[in-house]
């Protein structure tokens, strides 16, 4: 029973754990990413006109549209310079949760017209060796132009435009190392995308599924067009997620099933050691299914009591984690100080199914050999 317990118990933390795992990196991603994304099927760029944008701003459930164009660019401050994804964005784009999850730092704003301000990861503020406090150094961007025949200026090559840096981001490694983001009329004159943009990113009004809004927009728009909600957008790595949860859950129960053994042995030996006793009652007219029925009964008691102790046990252990934070990750820097957990019903339900089915079909042949025992040589 208690070894059927521990089991169980190990089932439960370790999925609610992965839950938590999954839950986190979705309120992660969140705080960046839109309700939904629209892009283009093919290519990386799409037209967009006042006529298109109001018809999509109209669609039911689309409270903000924010455009935008994204694109590869080089970053320089002061002797140090990266490639950076340069995000540029329209004004709503803080009107959107954006940045509530994770670290920020600095002056969460875009800046106005004539003034640009940038807000980049810290990865990137890293490799820049940014200093926020210096209001004389600028952000240098740079975006190579088509090469044009007979041309020998190297300045011909490229654009070039300054941004101040405003707020530095801590999210997710990807994102942290990696984007810049700025106004998306700096990012339309700097890379001369005219009225072409990447995507569009909505967020869905209160009262409005995300899903029903994310099918509604690819009835409207068609073929040419696709709309990814925030899972879709990141659907590799929440595969790869539930994939390690699934394995786990297999190796887990395998070795639950190992462990029945220990039942198996224990069943097996007690019909050993009670042959007289259960010749005594077949003698007295007792049916073999009876003989039966008690050894399952038994393996039933051992199954039950112990998935009800070891269900209780994991609620309690996943309960003081996320009320406590007993177990820390160990990383100073992290944007959480200890291992995230959400239980869900399904795997208290699916654990008690395995740990039970195991447990009886463990018990099944004992019971077996106890229903054949031959009364003439036993009594």
């Amino acid at each position: 029973m208690i070894g059927v317990a521990v089991g169980t118990m190990a089932l439960v933390v370790v999925l609610s754990v992965f839950n938590g795992l999954e839950g986190l990196i979705k309120d992660l991603y969140a705080s960046f990413d839109a309700d939904l994304k629209v892009m283009p099927r093919l290519g990386k760029s799409f037209e967009v006109d006042e006529e298109f944008l109001s018809e999509m701003r109209e669609t039911a459930g689309v409270e903000i549209l924010t455009e935008v164009i994204e694109d590869n660019a080089l970053v320089r401050y002061g002797e140090h310079q990266v490639v950076a994804t340069l995000k540029g964005v329209s004004e709503n784009f803080l009107q959107q949760n954006r940045f509530e999850k994770g670290y920020f730092s600095g002056n969460k704003s875009l800046g106005e017209e004539g003034r640009p301000q940038a807000i980049l990861g810290r990865g990137l503020s890293y490799f820049l060796l940014l200093d926020l406090d210096d209001e004389f150094e600028l952000m240098q961007v740079f975006y190579p132009k088509e090469p044009r025949a007979g041309s020998i200026d190297p300045a011909s090559m490229y654009n070039r435009s300054v941004i101040r840096p405003a707020g530095i981001f801590s999210i997710e490694k990807q994102y942290d190392d990696e984007y810049l983001i700025v106004p998306l009329g700096f990012a339309a004159d700097l890379l001369e995308y005219g009225n072409r943009r990447s995507a569009l990113e909505i967020k869905v009004a209160d009262g409005y599924s995300i899903e029903e809004v994310k099918y509604r927009l690819r009835d409207q728009l068609g073929e040419e067009f696709i709309v990814n909600d925030s899972n879709e957008q990141h659907a590799s790595l929440l595969m790869t997620i539930r994939l390690e949860k699934l394995f786990v859950f297999l190796t887990l129960t395998f070795i639950l099933a190992v462990a029945s053994f220990n039942i198996f042995f224990s069943l097996s030996m007690l019909a050993i050691e009670k042959k007289k006793d259960i010749a005594v009652l077949l003698a007295m007219g007792g049916k073999r299914s009876l003989i039966k029925s008690i050894y399952l009964k038994e393996g039933a008691i051992i199954a039950f009591s112990g998935a009800l102790i070891g269900l209780l046990l994991g609620f309690l252990i996943c309960w003081a984690q996320d009320s406590f934070g007993l177990v820390s990750l160990g990383v100073t820097s992290s944007i959480v100080d200890a291992y995230p957990v959400r239980m869900k019903w399904t795997d208290f339900l699916y654990t008690s199914l395995s740990v039970v089915l195991i447990t009886l079909l463990a018990s099944y042949r004992p019971a077996l050999i106890a229903s054949k025992v031959n009364t003439t040589s036993h009594l």
